[in-house]
């Protein structure tokens, strides 16, 4: 069920705010996760099973943890029972993901090793990968984690289990709650009026960005990159890319602000996801502005444990190429994820290095160009279907393929309403919205129109609201580009 969709916007969410506050409070978790599991099994049906074999095993893995880390017992293998507990739970989570989404990837890698080497090749059964298993298979890490760490207990009842990893805000694509820092909001939270309007007015903000932004730009996008690359000029192809990388940001802040403003209206407060990432100035800084929350949990959980920055200059950079290695990996089954993850841990490595000195000395402009190619690069092995396609696409962007024909492809994906949306969603990428909140919000006494501007933005906010149901109806809807990982 999309948030985009006529069911979920004017059916399921009414009903569910409904009767979320109607309940007292006792019964309030029970219902958002009643609301949540149907949520879910709209769109997953049987795949629902794999998500509830996760929550019960996770609710005994922690309660396993718990009772085996007081007092410690060191087994055999010298091993406290809390440590042999956590490896067994991560091993489950990861086994599980492996399963259901890279089994297929490692066969298929495999039989072509074989395959060269004149061995006969070996069938499995396939396996489909529900929607949201990397995030809700991450969130149940972080349950673990946490519980080993200290830094929360593990639950009494496996529905606040379930509620963590299953809201139905963020179960398929974020943003990453850690469980440590969210755990106190299951037991006791309120909702404001003012924080209910605060969480509408980022629904409908990130409703807008999917719906008229997002939307729109992936006709473009989608006619260069199902053209043959050797079809495609050097500015089709540049345009398809472009028009890609504003997609792939407002399609997906746009989801985690209709995620995070879900959460305010029900009472929870989930991380920010997106800081305008696209005004930044190198890798590093990207990442902390780009998929925050998924950053932030691989550097929580992965690279601080495999020694971060406190090691020696060649152990950092193994770190930084393991760790954008597997977040290439964690989006996708394809080698074109891997190399995406690789080619931004390399240049995290670069920027470590005397090149680093001088991309950060260097003029403004020039650092923020290198940090745009670098990203609009990365975006072709992450949007094309190959490796194959990926290089084809990146030599038709430096016009290596010789192609003329391309504009017939996007001919007709373009016309004026595209013209006029790039350069607003440029605009947009810009930090432009919040200045403009704090003019309309502001409590100094100087600003004696206050008050108009506040009715005047609310009026503008409900416009946006009327325009993209407008939209909505009667089109079929996009999913969401992070769903499918």
């Amino acid at each position: 069920m999309l948030f985009s969709s006529v069911v979920f916007l004017f059916f399921f969410l009414p009903v569910v705010l409904t009767l979320y506050f109607m309940p007292s409070h006792r019964w309030r978790n029970f219902f958002f996760l009643f609301a949540s599991l149907i949520f879910y099994a709209w769109g997953e049906g049987a795949g629902i099973m794999v998500l509830l074999v996760s929550i019960i095993c996770n609710y005994f893995l922690g309660l396993w943890l718990r009772f085996s880390g007081r007092p410690p017992y060191i087994g055999k293998s010298g091993m406290s029972s809390a440590k042999i507990a956590l490896i067994c739970g991560i091993c489950f989570n990861v086994g599980l993901l492996a399963l259901f989404k890279y089994a297929d990837f490692s066969v298929a890698n495999l039989n072509a090793l074989l395959s060269l080497s004149g061995v006969e090749t070996v069938s499995t059964a396939r396996f489909y990968a529900p929607l949201g298993i990397s995030f809700f298979t991450f969130h149940a890490i972080s349950y673990l984690v946490d519980i080993y760490r200290g830094e929360a207990d593990a639950r009494n009842s496996p529905a606040d289990v379930a509620l963590y990893m299953a809201a139905f805000p963020k179960i398929l694509a974020g943003p990453i709650a850690r469980y440590g820092e969210s755990a106190s909001e299951i037991d006791c939270r309120s909702v404001s009026s003012s924080s209910f309007l605060e969480g509408l007015e980022r629904f409908i903000t990130g409703l807008a960005k999917k719906v008229l932004i997002a939307n729109p730009l992936s006709t473009v996008a989608d006619a260069a990159f199902g053209a043959p690359p050797a079809a495609l000029d050097p500015l089709s192809a540049w345009a398809g890319i472009i028009c890609y990388t504003l997609q792939i940001y407002f399609d997906f802040s746009g989801y985690s602000d209709m995620a995070i403003g879900l959460g305010k209206m029900l009472g929870f407060n989930y991380p920010e996801n997106f800081n305008f990432p696209y005004i930044s100035q190198s890798a590093g800084e990207f990442w902390r502005r780009w998929h925050i929350s998924l950053s932030t949990w691989f550097r929580v959980y992965l690279y601080i444990p495999l020694g971060g920055n406190r090691c020696r200059p060649a152990r950092v950079y193994f770190n930084l190429i393991v760790v954008f290695l597997l977040c290439g990996l964690w989006h996708g089954a394809s080698w074109n994820f891997i190399v995406w993850g690789g080619w931004y841990g390399l240049f995290l490595v670069l920027e470590r290095t005397r090149i680093g000195n001088f991309i950060s000395c260097a003029w403004r402009p020039f650092r923020h160009f290198y940090l745009l190619l670098v990203v609009v690069i990365g975006w072709v092995f992450f949007r094309a279907e190959s490796l194959t396609l990926a290089a084809g696409y990146l030599a038709a962007m430096f016009g290596l393929q010789g192609g003329i024909g391309g504009a017939k492809y996007l001919a007709v994906a373009i016309n004026n309403e595209i013209f006029a949306l790039i350069p607003l969603a440029i605009t947009l990428c810009l930090p432009v919205s919040g200045p403009l909140r704090a003019l309309v919000f502001s409590e100094h006494p100087r600003m004696r129109y206050a008050s108009g501007l506040s009715i005047i933005y609310a009026g503008l906010v409900s416009l946006m609201f009327v325009v993209s149901c407008m939209s909505i109806a009667g089109v079929t809807q996009k999913s969401f580009i992070y769903f499918k990982f």
